[in-house]
């Protein structure tokens, strides 16, 4: 290759075996009364040479190695590969053919295989509403399908989205967060378990939702971002729907134990309220975790138990917290999530047990960290 001041109709011979550099602003379309050609790296390609020739090939094969789209990957790099090699040089036609195939064939299996993160932190996406599962008479889950089979969500193991959506008599956007129950071990869709509220905009504006209308998302956000062993225990107090961070945190540490090839040794212990047995959100998939790991408990407190009921009764209290959950030390962590009652309420109790005050805004290490 040289630079274009040199790539001169004065030395034919010689030029005719180069390819002309064209710089970072155009091609040198004239260096050769129209010889050069422009190409995506912005180099000359010269018809009749064949190192020319054989440069657009390995050209076009890398763009598509590297390309992360089918379209920019596969096909345009395949195309120019055909077109340059037959302006070039007929007679390697048919070798440009068989290279496009093969090249083709290995970028798209490579592809097929990989996972593309699709959360965005600053812009919200579209995603549409593949299926909802009605739960309970107000609870439904949604599921939302991502751009291709293989992409996952890319949340972190703690973390939440926001939802955004324009709510008739509101002069902005409302945005709500929720934590997916689903996670990045699950490809080309997450799941949102969401209960309605009479008063809640985005929960209506969900279960008003159909299928294939979107829903605009952003993330991820939070301050939790959990790592296998980061406390020797974690004991964890949810209210209704505040069970979904916990599951997620539940789930990633139980996927994560030695006898599935992890390393997480971490003991979690859960107490989950809420008013009514029916209001139990998860019940079924938390019984069998509980079942299945012998690190993980979970106890239950209802406001309005059934006749027979063996769990907690009322608000969750100090006694509970003292019997079910991880004393006070430097290498175990609380996690809270519920409505903004109960975790005022748990905040001081937590603290008149003898754990480190909760501050307003909850980071990364505080010992009661309320989602």
């Amino acid at each position: 290759r040289i630079p274009r001041s040199e790539c001169t109709p004065t030395e034919p011979g010689i030029a005719q075996q180069k390819a002309c550099f064209s710089g970072p602003s155009r091609p040198a379309r004239r260096a050769f009364r129209g010889g050069c050609r422009y190409s995506w790296s912005k180099w000359a390609i010269i018809p009749g040479c064949e190192l020319c020739t054989m440069y657009n090939c390995i050209l076009a094969v890398t763009m598509s190695i590297l390309s992360t789209e089918t379209l920019s990957g596969v096909v345009i790099p395949s195309a120019l590969l055909l077109v340059g090699t037959f302006v070039a040089k007929q007679e390697l036609f048919p070798y440009a053919v068989a290279l496009a195939a093969v090249f083709s064939a290995v970028r798209l299996s490579t592809s097929g295989g990989s996972s593309r993160k699709v959360l965005n932190p600053t812009d919200f996406q579209d995603f549409v509403l593949a299926q909802k599962t009605n739960v309970s008479h107000n609870v439904a889950v949604y599921r939302f399908a991502l751009p291709r089979p293989t992409d996952i969500l890319g949340l972190p193991i703690g973390q939440h989205i926001s939802l955004q959506a324009e709510i008739p008599g509101n002069p902005k956007p409302v945005v709500r967060s929720y934590t997916p129950i689903s996670s990045d071990n699950e490809t080309g869709h997450f799941d949102l378990l969401v209960k309605t509220y009479p008063q809640g905009n985005i929960s209506k504006h969900l279960d008003n939702l159909k299928v294939g209308e979107t829903m605009k998302v952003r993330g991820p956000k939070g301050a939790m971002v959990y790592t296998p062993n980061m406390s020797r225990r974690i004991g964890m107090i949810a209210g209704g729907t505040g069970i979904t961070p916990m599951l997620q945190v539940i789930k990633a540490i139980i996927r994560n134990r030695p006898r599935n090839g992890g390393n997480d040794t971490t003991e979690i212990n859960l107490i989950f309220a809420n008013v009514n047995p029916d209001d139990i959100l998860l019940q079924k998939e938390l019984d069998q975790l509980a079942a299945e790991d012998d690190k993980f408990s979970v106890y239950y407190v209802l406001n309005n138990p059934p006749e027979g009921w063996t769990g907690g009764v009322g608000f969750v209290t100090g006694d509970m917290i003292k019997e079910r959950l991880p004393a006070p030390a430097s290498d175990i962590r609380l996690f809270l999530c519920g409505p903004p009652p109960m975790i005022t309420a748990m905040k001081k109790t937590t603290e008149a047990l003898g754990y480190n005050k909760a501050g307003p805004v909850s980071k990364l290490h505080d010992q009661v960290f309320a989602f």
